[in-house]
């Protein structure tokens, strides 16, 4: 029997290529997501968020454990709502933001923690320091928007302590105690664009 090597390479080709084949690229829809932090100050917690900020996602919901996260967040986008504070967070004494305009995360390791909950590890750069941290996320599937685009939809928690970072600014209170608490939780509510099933306009 003769075989066909024509056909048995392409076939070899074409499973080689399923079996590579790269998870769904997502891209942050900034419009529809909120980047924010609440830190204790005195007695309850002040919040805040990044205004700008960008990021890509390689995420099959099928094969969570090989996806991919990137964030970057320009330090100077920081708003909490009142000038002087978001000036004064800009400054030396906190972000630095003209030294370091860029905080950024880079995932290093996806564990499966339920159906649709993963916990990200990865390396979180701020003020030029990295430092290892774990983001607690859920992952609320995918739908098509009206005007035909495929979004989806995720959340992440975790705290950090400002002080890893080099982020030491307090006061002493007269009665005990300091104006700022350590730990910082950022709560992250992101939309995404699946860019993969983008539609074409030719």
């Amino acid at each position: 029997m003769r075989l066909n090597w024509t056909a048995l390479l392409l076939g070899l080709g074409l499973y080689m290529s399923a079996a590579a084949a790269a998870a769904d690229t997502h891209k942050i829809d900034v419009s529809h997501s909120n980047l924010g932090f609440k830190v204790r100050h005195l007695l309850t917690k002040a919040t805040g968020k990044f205004k700008t900020y960008s990021g890509d996602f390689d995420f099959d919901p099928a094969k969570v454990k090989d996806a991919k996260f990137n964030v970057e967040i320009e330090t100077a986008s920081i708003f909490t709502d009142n000038d002087d504070r978001d000036k004064h967070l800009r400054s030396e004494e906190f972000f630095d933001a003209a030294k370091f305009p860029k905080i950024t995360f880079k995932s290093t390791k996806i564990d499966s923690t339920g159906k649709e909950s993963f916990n990200i590890h990865g390396d979180l750069t701020m003020r030029g320091v990295t430092k290892p941290v774990v983001i607690a996320a859920k992952y609320f599937g995918e739908t098509v928007d009206p005007w035909g685009n495929a979004k989806a939809g995720f959340e992440g928690t975790l705290t950090i302590k400002r002080k890893d970072f080099g982020i030491n600014w307090n006061k002493a209170l007269d009665k005990g105690g300091v104006v700022l608490g350590e730990d910082v939780d950022i709560d992250l509510n992101i939309e995404t664009e699946n860019v993969s099933k983008k539609k074409s306009k030719t």
